[in-house]
């Protein structure tokens, strides 16, 4: 039985995306207050191949936070928390082959790789940041951008990540995302995206939905994600990273997903051996996506990191 679409019809003619229409939703969803503004901009960085980064700034004054996504999403997946955050200011970044980011021609889109170009981009808008904040393979890529300049990795929290993480812990993922590209209607990608997402409301994955696809001229809807089969033979498993995470000099925190099987107790304990002063915060009510499902719980949690 599929789920009706909330709110207005995306596929209907007359229909505009702006990505920046939504927050009133988001803030009416979580309680938060809304005048009817944000202090929110896209911004892009040019990297010496040529191709951009983009990144949303929200808030004034350089930012505090940089937050990194998982696979297959983008920058708009921490709207919530930047929301429930203000006035502090954060970067929420598109990671490569995501979002408005080019897409890299050798196609690696490992945590190595994105470090580096992540790098780049944190060097020029946020070097003075005092955590960054990774989900996924945001999370991976933060780890690895904390061994590469620790410069600019002050804090770290990991979202529902550790290296332990596999195609089984995280089978349902993998799924979703190697799923259909085009979709006949909206409909269709909402269903889809409901049946692999039953801890969300209808309202934030119809606003997740539209921050990550797009209508064609046709009126089917894509993925904007880089979906071409990942290049590089020499990409490292995450498995390898467990050596980064023994050298990072950060203050390391996890955030646990309660209902996650991406993470387990093995991993908190090989996270522990490595770094023994390490936290632990578990997220009742959570999957994978803990900034989609509890997102002014992560926003609490991120908050006590920067006044503790």
């Amino acid at each position: 039985m599929s789920t009706p679409v909330p709110g207005p019809d995306p596929d209907a003619r007359e229909f505009a995306y702006d990505e920046f229409a939504f927050f009133g939703e988001n803030c009416s969803e979580y309680g938060l207050p809304w005048d009817g503004s944000a202090e929110v901009e896209r911004v892009t960085f040019a990297l010496d191949d040529g191709r951009e980064l983009s990144a949303l700034r929200w808030g004034s004054g350089p930012p505090e936070v940089v937050f990194l996504h998982g696979g297959a999403q983008n920058a708009h997946t921490w709207d919530t928390v930047a929301l429930a955050l203000r006035p502090r200011a954060v970067l929420a970044v598109d990671l490569p082959g995501h979002g408005r980011s080019g897409w890299r021609r050798d196609r690696r889109y490992d945590p190595t790789a994105n470090a580096t170009d992540i790098a780049a981009l944190v060097g020029a808008l946020a070097p003075d940041a005092r955590l960054v904040v990774g989900m996924s393979l945001g999370g991976l890529t933060a780890s690895a951008l904390a061994a590469l300049r620790p410069d600019l990795v002050r804090r770290l929290v990991l979202v529902d990540i550790t290296p332990g993480v596999t195609r089984d812990k995280a089978k349902e993922i993998h799924d979703f995302i190697e799923g259909p590209q085009s979709f006949s209607s909206f409909g269709e990608i909402f269903d889809r995206t409901v049946e692999f997402n039953p801890t969300r409301t209808p309202e934030s994955l119809r606003r997740g939905i539209l921050h990550n696809a797009h209508r064609e001229p046709d009126g089917s809807w894509q993925w904007n994600y880089d979906r071409r089969p990942v290049g590089g033979a020499d990409q490292p498993p995450p498995g390898q990273l467990w050596d980064v995470i023994s050298s990072i000099e950060a203050p390391i925190l996890l955030v646990r997903g309660g209902l996650s099987p991406v993470v387990d107790d093995a991993d908190v304990a090989e996270l522990q051996r490595l770094r023994p002063h390490a936290r632990v915060v578990m997220v009742d009510g959570a999957g994978h996506s803990v900034q989609g499902d509890e997102p002014l719980v992560l926003a609490d949690i991120i908050r006590a990191e920067l006044d503790g």
